[in-house]
């Protein structure tokens, strides 16, 4: 054990962040045993860091860091680190990237069993299924889903500039008084492209780093790695998968047509739709559908983007399009938190309830004409205006 408590006391010695992810306010950490699952890259080891050092220090007795790809557990197993750790008082076991542990959830059934004043909060692939995992730990297990930085998060890790969370309903209803908060502390538009490009994940902070070159780094771990480990995905289809994305990310949000796609990448049409709900699920892509609640679901999505704009810079192959890059920010903020369906009217549904218009700062209301509780959401104004909303204002619900 004493090597990972060495790995522990480096890491929290050298942890530099000092701004914090919304998602940490909204964990319930005194529950015995928390999930936290997201894609790779988007920070959940430094939340994990966070947490040990401003609740417990740096001390690794009272809780511990423990990657699970570490060396220890070439020759010991997590029960027996739990056994250890427990025995010499430790409260609190933060275990990092269960998904590379075999068994992880068996053994981490048997310790929150065995050891019932032991918190274990662990860290996972956003593939990751728990439900589904050879033991079942969601009656026991609160988990939370992770995404990259939002637009208001990425003002405060990257400009120090501290402005507070926006619900949806003061965006749609209020807008202006949004507006006039944000616009007293930046010029928001000055930020908003570059975020668009590189600021959805916090590679940025790390210094002297190609941040492109790391998101595609990023997309080669997941489609070589966590897609065969935890999705079932044959590794011979992995270069198809990847021509797959390549065409998502360079053509504009098409009706989706399974047998063109399943033709196109040389695949069935089950298989196809099956590697597209993984693709999903891995935060590569995001899938739309006209009616959440449809058996269609089971059938073929209507639209498909790109997770986030960052994607689209890193794997287009042909520059990206000024309208898709403003939908796929816009579905990507949206659907951390609401409902969002593809529209015949408008764009897009959110909650069942509100339509919109996603354009640029010339975009008029006519394709919503008529229709109740629509709004436009308009790319490079700093103001709203009547039902018109600043697209970078929807940057601000996390």
């Amino acid at each position: 054990m004493e090597q990972l408590q060495n790995q522990h006391l480096r890491l929290l010695t050298n942890l530099k962040a000092d701004n914090e992810r919304s998602l940490m306010g909204s964990i319930n950490w005194n529950a015995r045993l928390i999930a936290i699952r997201g894609a790779r890259g988007v920070g959940k080891t430094t939340m994990l860091l966070q947490h040990i050092k401003n609740t417990y220090g740096i001390n690794p007795h009272e809780a511990l860091y423990a990657s699970m790809d570490h060396l220890y557990f070439t020759r010991h197993s997590l029960l027996e680190l739990a056994e250890e750790f427990h025995k010499h008082g430790g409260r609190c076991l933060c275990l990092d990237e269960v998904h590379k542990y075999d068994g992880w959830s068996r053994e981490i059934k048997n310790i929150y069993d065995g050891f019932p004043d032991l918190r274990i909060v662990f860290t996972g692939s956003s593939l990751l299924n728990i439900l589904n995992a050879e033991a079942d730990l969601s009656r026991r297990c609160v988990s939370y889903d992770m995404q990259g930085l939002s637009f208001r998060e990425y003002l405060l890790f990257k400009e120090r500039l501290s402005l507070p969370v926006i619900p949806l309903d003061d965006v749609l209803h209020r807008p202006l008084e949004a507006c006039e908060a944000v616009m007293a502390a930046c010029r928001p538009l000055k930020h908003f492209v570059p975020y668009l490009k590189e600021g959805y994940y916090p590679f940025f902070l790390e210094p002297d780093i190609d941040y492109l070159t790391q998101v595609q780094k990023v997309v080669n771990l997941i489609l070589e790695i966590e897609l065969p480990q935890l999705g079932n995905v044959d590794i011979a289809n992995v270069r198809k998968l990847r021509s797959l994305l390549s065409v998502v990310s360079s053509g504009v949000p098409f009706a989706v047509d399974i047998s063109k796609m399943a033709q196109m990448a040389e695949l069935n049409r089950n298989t196809i739709v099956g590697y597209l709900s993984h693709l999903h699920r891995a935060g590569l892509l995001n899938l739309l559908y006209s009616d959440a609640q449809s058996l269609k679901r089971m059938q073929k999505p209507d639209k498909i983007y790109m997770e986030n704009g960052n994607l689209l810079y890193a794997l287009s192959l042909s520059g990206v399009e000024a309208g898709t890059l403003r939908e796929t920010f816009f579905v990507n903020q949206l659907a951390y938190g609401h409902q969002v369906e593809y529209s015949k009217r408008g764009d897009f549904l959110l909650d069942g309830t509100y339509t919109v218009e996603v354009g640029g700062q010339n975009k008029d209301g006519r394709q919503i004409a008529g229709v109740e509780n629509a709004f436009i959401a308009a790319d490079n104004i700093e103001y709203a205006l009547g039902n018109k909303i600043p697209l970078w204002l929807f940057g601000f619900l996390y």
